[in-house]
């Protein structure tokens, strides 16, 4: 069951927001009124394959893995959007169902900007277009690379590499050294069970790339994550 939280919250998410940097007080308002915030909790699906989601949506505090099932049945993770990041821009521009699940992998305070206030932003205001362009960009970028991955890479690689995205300074801006996930998280992320996800993570620490620690990684060397 999701739940409300207060404007105030909503107010400073949408103010401290990468996409707002650019945009002048007028347009920070108008995004501030035309958004919401909800709580998922733990599991809780956001969004089925095939549902409508006429939101912009924005991770004010959780994590959010994109996935998809196919009629084979394999499950195939897009990409997991941590504290930050937005996403559904493309759901949103195209006025299409999502051709993706959306979960909670933890407690999550989800930011939803509603379509008519992002079309406004969208018609009106260069910053946020200048931004809209180059999170697309990055976002196509991250999914070719997950494709590529998911069919060439050993589990252990595609650990470091699920990784290494939640530290892209344009998808996840703020993200610093280090975050807050779990093996379990990074494991669905990954597509392997906790156990390997686990032992991937031990044998990246013994090789000096990250250090694990109680609920939460400190990455030491992201350009070799990047590039595993």
């Amino acid at each position: 069951m999701t739940s409300y939280k207060a404007s105030s919250s909503r107010d400073e998410t949408v103010r401290n927001s990468v996409w707002a940097a650019e945009l002048s007080a007028d347009e920070i308002d108008r995004a501030r009124k035309g958004t919401i915030e909800k709580v998922f909790p733990k599991g809780a699906y956001i969004c089925h394959r095939g549902d409508r989601l006429d939101y912009w949506t924005g991770v004010a505090q959780g994590l959010v893995k994109i996935s998809t099932v196919s009629q084979g049945g394999k499950a195939m993770t897009f990409a997991g959007i941590g504290t930050g990041g937005w996403f559904g821009e493309g759901s949103i521009l195209k006025e299409e169902p999502r051709q993706y699940d959306l979960v909670a992998l933890r407690e999550t305070r989800l930011a939803m900007m509603n379509r008519a206030t992002f079309f406004w932003l969208y018609e009106n205001s260069t910053g946020f277009n200048r931004f809209l362009v180059r999170q697309l960009n990055e976002r196509m970028g991250q999914f070719i690379a997950t494709i590529e991955h998911d069919r060439i890479l050993d589990a252990k690689a595609r650990v470091a590499r699920n990784l290494s995205w939640l530290f892209n300074p344009v998808l996840y801006p703020g993200a610093g050294s280090q975050i807050e996930i779990t093996q379990e998280e990074l494991g669905l992320l990954a597509g392997v069970s906790r156990v390997i996800a686990n032992r991937s993570l031990a044998e990246l620490e013994d090789e000096g790339l990250i250090r694990a620690e109680h609920g939460k990684i400190r990455v030491l060397n992201l350009a070799a994550l990047r590039t595993y």
